[in-house]
């Protein structure tokens, strides 16, 4: 349920009025990058211990699919946009068809607020992508399996995890159901959850057909896709605007990499041809005006032998971005205030030979832990940035924080070694959680 106060006032800042809809370390970096503009940023979140309350000009106290709340928080700014991609649009097109504004449109986000139509929308736009199918499609009755070695080795209960096996499907009862991989797909494979899932939440890399025949039983197939697993050589990530006018720009391309499927350190810029480069730029500007898309928009890439390929997209600001704050002459969080607002949109341009932006994820599950000595410690670092978040609680590879640290190398592979032994400097303040 929401908390709506009718006597709210709108504060003094000057500019536009922003809303967001959520209250995490995003909305609150949001509010940070609005409070140095003298702006107005009120947030909506049913949580009154989240980063945002403490910096954002008014807060909505309700959940963020909840839509009195939303229409609530219209009601004290020019346009709303939000932190994540959990979005109702349902829900919010009443607001929409009301003369709310939301930015991006609802429209421009139907698409990619489901990993399903996210993928189907790469798919119609030609754009490269691994294949995928909707995971209830690899179900078939008997009558409908054709006899390939797939079906029969499934039939045989071989127990070849490369190739295929039987499965239940829990939802329907239907244990007379046989599964059969595509042609020329083999183990491992990527299976996720087409909505909710964050930080390697609903993602499982499966290995062998138990793997998959476990995974049919204990979730509704029609909620999840899989994915070919691809042998990547880098993961890379590109954060680009567009405004309401129609013009793209582009943060640098950031090489990323992760730990146990969460975004464990950014550097920028990545070690990538000016080719390679283009190709992620030609893509962002593809994905955003086929949308008509204004407002930021983040994607993620796998690079390697079968070239440049889309993994995931991010209606929003990201964690690839975050070193934009003191590394660019504009931060992604100043650029979507600026898009939202309805100006134009300007071209960041790195300010530093590149940065390093380390995750600071928990490695004590305490409650009571802050950390304390070692974010002083970490502070203290030449050229370093500590962004701490203030959550409650640290829970084993939460997000509680980030570091960036400004590099001096401007050459490539000397600028790879640079941060490669400013992230030994981290980590051995701030260890990795365990495995």
């Amino acid at each position: 349920m929401s908390t709506i106060s009718p006597a709210f006032i709108p504060a003094a800042e000057a500019g536009p009025a922003i809303g967001i809809v959520g209250g995490g370390q995003l909305a609150w970096m949001l509010a940070e990058a609005a409070r140095a503009r003298g702006a107005a940023l009120h947030v909506q979140t049913p949580a009154d211990h989240d980063p945002a309350v403490r910096l954002a000009s008014s807060v909505v106290s309700a959940g963020i699919r909840d839509a009195a709340g939303t229409r609530e928080l219209a009601r004290r700014c020019s346009a709303i946009s939000f932190e994540n991609e959990w979005v109702d649009l349902e829900a919010l097109a009443p607001l929409a068809a009301d003369g709310v504004q939301f930015v991006p449109s609802l429209e421009a986000l139907r698409p990619l607020v489901c990993k399903r139509s996210q993928r189907e929308l790469l798919d119609r736009l030609h754009l490269p992508s691994p294949r995928w199918l909707p995971l209830d499609q690899l179900l078939q009755s008997p009558e409908q399996a054709p006899e390939t070695d797939q079906s029969r080795i499934a039939a045989e209960n071989s127990g070849d995890g490369a190739l295929a096996g039987a499965a239940a499907d829990s939802a329907a009862g239907a244990s007379d159901r046989v599964w059969a991989l595509p042609s020329g797909w083999a183990f491992p494979v990527v299976a996720k959850a087409a909505t909710g899932g964050y930080d390697g939440k609903g993602t499982q890399v499966l290995r062998c057909a138990e793997e998959l025949e476990d995974l049919l039983q204990r979730v509704q197939p029609q909620d999840w896709i899989l994915e070919e697993f691809v042998a990547f050589e880098q993961e890379l990530a590109l954060v680009a605007g567009r405004d309401r006018v129609g013009a793209v720009v582009w943060f640098p391309l950031a090489k990323t990499h992760q730990h146990q499927q969460v975004c464990d350190w950014v550097l920028v810029p990545a070690q990538a041809s000016h080719a390679l480069e283009q190709a992620a730029r030609n893509i962002a500007a593809s994905l955003l005006t086929a949308l008509d898309y204004v407002g930021v928009l983040s994607i993620e890439f796998f690079y390697g032998p079968a070239g440049l390929q889309v993994n995931e997209l991010a209606p929003r600001t990201h964690n690839s971005g975050h070193y934009s704050i003191e590394a660019c002459s504009l931060s992604q969080f100043a650029l979507q205030l600026q898009l939202v607002s309805g100006q134009t949109a300007l071209q960041p341009e790195l300010s530093a030979a590149g940065a390093l932006m380390v995750n600071l994820l928990g490695y004590q599950d305490s409650d009571d832990s802050d950390y304390l000595p070692q974010r002083q410690a970490l502070a203290a670092l030449p050229q370093a940035h500590l962004h701490w978040y203030g959550k409650r609680g640290s829970s084993l590879g939460r997000k509680l924080g980030h570091l960036t640290l400004l590099l001096h190398e401007r050459r490539g592979p000397e600028r790879e070694q640079e941060a490669m032994a400013r992230l030994a400097d981290v980590r051995a303040i701030w260890p990795l959680p365990p495995s």
